[in-house]
């Protein structure tokens, strides 16, 4: 079984995506040891707590040395004996020393179509918004590895979603939402096999 360990600093839907699809059988041969959150207050705890899953907060009140809190996640992920760490939504940039204990290991999901829209300042609703000034026709997700830069690891999967008449920061980031769950399962399945090989 490949132990899985997540990431997350908010509501943790895309948490919720991967339990479902692990609880379905959509993902085999993987189930979540650990969530750990940067945020005390992320939604993503109850729903860890909901699922009986152990989760973690490592948050910058705790440590507000970078390097502390690179000490404590790794201290954590090797406790939790983790396989595949998932970025679900983390807003934290990882440490290059933690991003190379897991080369090939971590994988994060962004709401735009890399390389447009991503990288040092695009997160949440901004990543939108700027879709939208730049008037684009579409947007999307897309999961990658994890590297040492913001946002340039290798790509595994994306999915286009396409920009309406009307939209805002919002309604497209809701669109792009229901695309990611999907993305994440598929994703995970393409990683673990190729772990598995």
């Amino acid at each position: 079984m490949l132990r899985i360990t997540v990431l997350v600093s908010g509501g943790g839907t895309n948490l919720q995506a991967i339990i479902d699809s692990i609880e379905s059988g959509r993902i085999q041969g993987a189930q979540i040891g650990c969530i750990i959150s940067s945020n005390p207050n992320a939604y993503a705890l109850e729903r860890a707590k909901k699922h009986r899953i152990r989760a973690r907060v490592i948050s910058k009140n705790e440590y507000p040395d970078m390097a502390a809190r690179t000490e404590a996640l790794l201290a954590t992920l090797k406790q939790e004996e983790t396989d595949l760490i998932v970025l679900a939504g983390y807003m934290s940039v990882l440490q290059p020393k933690l991003v190379q204990a897991y080369q090939g290991r971590i994988i994060n999901i962004h709401p735009s179509l890399i390389p447009k829209f991503c990288g040092a300042g695009f997160y949440g609703k901004k990543v939108h918004q700027a879709v939208l000034d730049a008037g684009e026709t579409e947007s999307g997700a897309t999961v990658h590895y994890v590297d040492e830069g913001v946002d340039t690891g290798e790509i595994i999967v994306q999915k286009k979603v396409p920009v309406l008449e009307g939209d805002t920061a919002d309604t497209l980031a809701a669109r792009v939402l229901e695309e990611e769950h999907q993305l994440l399962t598929q994703a995970i399945n393409t990683v673990i096999e190729k772990m598995n090989h």
